[in-house]
């Protein structure tokens, strides 16, 4: 960048009329922002939006850090239309603070616009505030402010839009029916919905103009609803909800579960199965042990009958030698 004192020195003092020429190219170069030094942006820029978003109130945060700070300190702030910002970062400290630098980082990059800066010390407390209009989504994002001291210390404001939230846990339903898949934003009021399915890691938009398989209803601002009908297995997946602020978007996912009706009866059949098994087994255990049973009980009668004719045989063996002796005795 090519300084005023450097351009005096490229032109003769006896060309006064040289000089005027080139200081307003300069300054033209730095109103549409030479990207030799775009710091000269950032004055016309801030005082155009300023201008243009005087209307806005003032909306201010603040973060107290303490020598004994250890752990960075964040503050989340949800914003859904452009706002007049104002961030704030005190640091309180027993000792000396003349040596204690203060630096201002959007998500890890420094922040150059001395004019949105006030720095100011009071007793043992050093403030530092940044002021700026947050108009577009590329602002978002993380703030922080760094405290260079014996240790360095930090304050980071979060800045977003509203959050949506879904259902987190899976929606399930049968093959057949209707479902509706709900989201809402509790913390802003979107200016639109859109709602998008998931074809592996890309999402397709659903246009309920070309499918009558879906209805959005986003009967209040906050919230919207879609309803998914006739379904079938193929239809289960992630459904993202997606809402649309001034400042940017913020969305949700909704995962939808579609069963077929063999699947909750799938357990039933198994027990029953089970049941039937169990049976079976006990029946055969049954049958197996009458079996052995009766062949024990035909075994015991067989030996019975083996043993009455045995004795059969022996009481006649018995009954012939006395015969003969009665015989002879006669």
């Amino acid at each position: 960048m090519r300084s005023l004192t450097g351009l005096r020195a490229l032109v003769a003092p006896g060309c006064p009329l040289l000089l005027l020429c080139l200081l307003a190219a300069t300054s033209r170069n730095r109103a549409e922002g030479d990207p030799a030094d775009s710091s000269f942006t950032s004055l016309p820029v801030r005082d155009e939006m300023m201008a243009k978003y005087s209307n806005l109130s003032l909306e201010s945060h603040n973060i107290s850090l303490t020598g004994e700070s250890s752990a960075p300190v964040v503050k989340n702030i949800t914003l859904e239309r452009p706002s007049d910002l104002e961030l704030m970062c005190q640091f309180t400290a027993s000792g000396d603070l003349n040596s204690v630098n203060v630096t201002w980082k959007k998500d890890n990059k420094f922040l150059e616009n001395i004019d949105a800066f006030n720095t100011t010390k009071m007793g043992n407390t050093l403030s530092s505030k940044y002021r700026f209009i947050i108009f577009d989504s590329k602002q978002m994002g993380n703030y922080s402010c760094f405290f260079d001291g014996e240790k360095e210390l930090r304050g980071t404001f979060n800045v977003k839009v509203p959050n949506v939230h879904g259902k987190n846990k899976p929606l399930i339903t049968y093959v057949g029916d209707s479902t509706v898949l709900k989201c809402e934003c509790k913390d802003g009021l979107p200016l639109n919905w859109t709602w998008y399915t998931s074809n592996g890691s890309v999402q397709v938009p659903i246009d309920v103009h070309k499918n009558d398989k879906y209805v959005i209803n986003s009967s209040y601002a906050n919230e919207t609803r879609l309803r998914v009908k006739h379904l079938l297995e193929e239809d289960g997946g992630s459904y993202w909800c997606r809402a649309v602020f001034p400042l940017g978007e913020s969305e949700e996912h909704v995962e939808l579960v579609v069963l077929s009706f063999m699947v909750p009866l799938k357990p039933f059949l198994a027990i029953i199965a089970e049941v039937v098994l169990l049976v079976a087994i006990i029946l055969l255990c049954e049958v197996y042990t009458q079996k052995k049973k009766s062949d024990t009980d035909n075994g015991k009668e067989f030996e019975q009958i083996e043993q009455l004719k045995s004795d059969d045989s022996n009481g006649i063996e018995n009954n012939a030698p006395r015969l003969r002796k009665t015989e002879s005795t006669e």
